[in-house]
């Protein structure tokens, strides 16, 4: 890659059948649902049916001190008490909140932050972060890697909180050891298993699925031990996990966590110089055609008179099956397929994919589109946003502001489509199918997203997921969907900056101070880097540099 030379777009297949712009545009404020989702959700004296959600958990388990408990679902039969809480709601809700900008570790007088070590399995000798506070491990790969994923993430924003730090060293080399008895020993990592039995140290599985994405999450695992402890046998460790996925020649998404070990790659790639393929693993998260798990991928399509395209989730519910062509070629699904979006997978997928394209931003056009149609139309997972007979828990009627999110989205319910529901009701988890522990997830999308003067056109932060990055200045990921020039308003700050384009590869304007005016061409995307304009450029490794802090990583695209 020549500086001077505009980066070739890379294609996500099932992002080019997305409208470039979705029809019926209105754009949710998705950090003031972040901010009043968790004025709600931490309030011990809100009113009304099933509040408040939050309670004191008294039993000390692992940490011996009072924390606390959130319900999954609103009106959960098996929660509302002692330590019956998930860390996959409980976490994530301080962390959405935190990437909305609200200080968790002092706020109304608690350390939220600081509770959530009591997900540190301690008390029954396992040593782990895992989904709830009396846990064992070895069942399923996602919930036990992800609890340790979100721990670290919040650990990013609240280093030094009580003694997560020094436990999340404890656990990273458990993962480690994870790795290297799955095969890291032999160089030939295998992760195609349900889950690892840490008390035998050996892979686990149960006959019925496996979960061969777990390479991504603990890839993230062991990049992000890297990154804060500086020990190669993590480095090695993630090298091990994304070999797995180079190795794969069958798409391995399970849940969410591939989306991680897309953003992974990538990064190794432009860190340490790696050859992995992100774009294999990018469609892999999209299409709909894994293996271990059929139709798992995001959505496509308009469901009844709503653009459902860019949400995340089961693309054949029901046993449908999925319509692509022998020859390669990418084909939208039949009439009578089925689909359920979920919530939590839709908006928990651009915490990694959006700090990717500082990696590698080749994918900075579709990654941007995708983001577009994803955030207009999760509003739909809202009961605000439906009529009531297109929702199962219309009725409810104590969240006056609508911040708590139906757990998923169904193409078809009866006669109705598409359909605002849950699994609560109709497994009997709950009385109501509204889910905290996808409305948790919203704060990342409050923490990245920003409206600009044009409607349409989103700025997206770059950085504020991507966790234990090197030294960066403000970057920011910005599509325009339509087909001519549009000028967008940028505000620059008080001192002085270039505004550099990392796919352009060329400096926009100099030198400018507080809100300035940015041109970009129709239907494609900018890399926005505001760099200050006293640094000095130069060129380190193949990438350009501002102060020796890189600005664009051009040397790290997979030829």
């Amino acid at each position: 890659m020549k500086r001077g030379d505009k980066v070739s777009q890379k294609s996500i297949k099932k992002v080019k059948i997305m409208p470039n712009k979705p029809d019926k545009y209105i754009m949710k404020n998705w950090k003031e649902t972040a901010i009043k989702y968790d004025r709600l959700v931490f309030d011990f004296e809100a009113k009304g049916a099933f509040l408040p959600l939050i309670w004191w958990d008294k039993t000390f388990i692992n940490l011996k001190k009072d924390t606390f408990g959130l319900p999954s679902y609103v009106g959960s039969i098996r929660q509302y008490n002692g330590g019956n809480h998930e860390a996959i709601t409980c976490i994530t809700s301080v962390l959405g909140a935190t990437l909305a900008g609200i200080d968790k570790s002092s706020q109304n007088g608690y350390n939220w932050a600081a509770m959530c070590e009591n997900y540190f399995n301690s008390d029954n000798g396992e040593d782990l972060f895992l989904n709830t506070t009396s846990s064992e491990s070895g069942h399923t790969f996602w919930y036990e890697i992800y609890a340790n994923l979100l721990i670290n993430e919040l650990l990013y924003y609240y280093p030094n909180t009580g003694e997560m730090e020094r436990k999340s060293k404890i656990a990273a080399d458990k993962w480690y050891e994870a790795c290297f008895y799955l095969g890291g020993n032999n160089d030939c990592a295998d992760f195609n298993h349900t889950a690892f039995d840490f008390k035998n140290l050996r892979a686990f599985d149960n006959g019925k699925w496996k979960e061969p994405e777990a390479a991504a999450g603990i890839g993230w695992l062991m990049y992000t031990a890297y990154n804060k402890w500086g020990d190669e046998k993590y480095l090695q460790a993630a090298k091990w996990c994304m070999d797995f996925l180079e190795r794969m020649d069958k798409n391995p998404y399970y849940e969410l966590l591939l989306p991680y070990g897309a953003y992974i790659a990538a990064r190794l790639n432009a860190e340490q110089g790696t050859n992995y393929d992100v774009e294999k693993i990018i469609n892999w998260c999209f299409d709909g055609d894994s293996e271990c798990r059929p139709g798992w991928g995001v959505i496509c399509e308009t469901w009844g008179d709503y653009g459902c395209h860019g949400l995340c989730g089961s693309l054949t519910d029901w046993g449908q099956r999925w319509d692509g062509a022998d020859d390669g070629t990418f084909n939208i699904y039949k009439e009578d397929t089925s689909g359920y979006a979920f919530a939590a997978n839709t908006f928990s997928m651009a915490a990694p994919l959006i700090p990717l394209v500082r990696y590698d931003s080749s994918f900075a056009h579709d990654i941007g589109k995708w983001m577009l149609n994803a955030a207009n139309n999760a509003r739909f997972f809202y009961p605000d946003a439906l009529p009531l007979e297109n929702q199962s828990c219309g009725f409810w009627a104590a969240d006056s502001n609508q911040v708590i999110a139906y757990e998923g989205l169904r193409k078809k319910w009866d006669t109705r489509t598409p359909y605002a529901t849950g699994d609560a009701i109709r497994y009997s988890w709950g009385a109501i199918d509204l889910g905290l522990y996808g409305s948790a997830h919203a704060g990342i999308f409050g923490g990245i997203i920003s409206e600009t003067n044009v409607e349409g056109i989103l700025k997206l932060d770059c950085l504020k997921t991507d966790y234990y990055h090197t030294e960066a200045y403000p970057t920011f990921l910005i599509y325009n969907p339509y087909s001519e020039i549009k000028s967008v308003e940028i505000n620059a700050g008080h001192e002085a900056v270039d505004l550099y384009d990392a796919v352009s590869h060329k400096v926009l304007k100099q030198s400018i101070k507080c809100n300035t005016f940015v041109e970009i061409e129709g239907d494609s995307g900018i890399i926005l880097v505001l760099v200050p304009s006293n640094k000095q450029k130069e060129i380190i490794n193949g990438n350009l540099c501002a102060d020796g802090i890189v600005i664009d990583y051009m040397n790290s695209f997979r030829g």
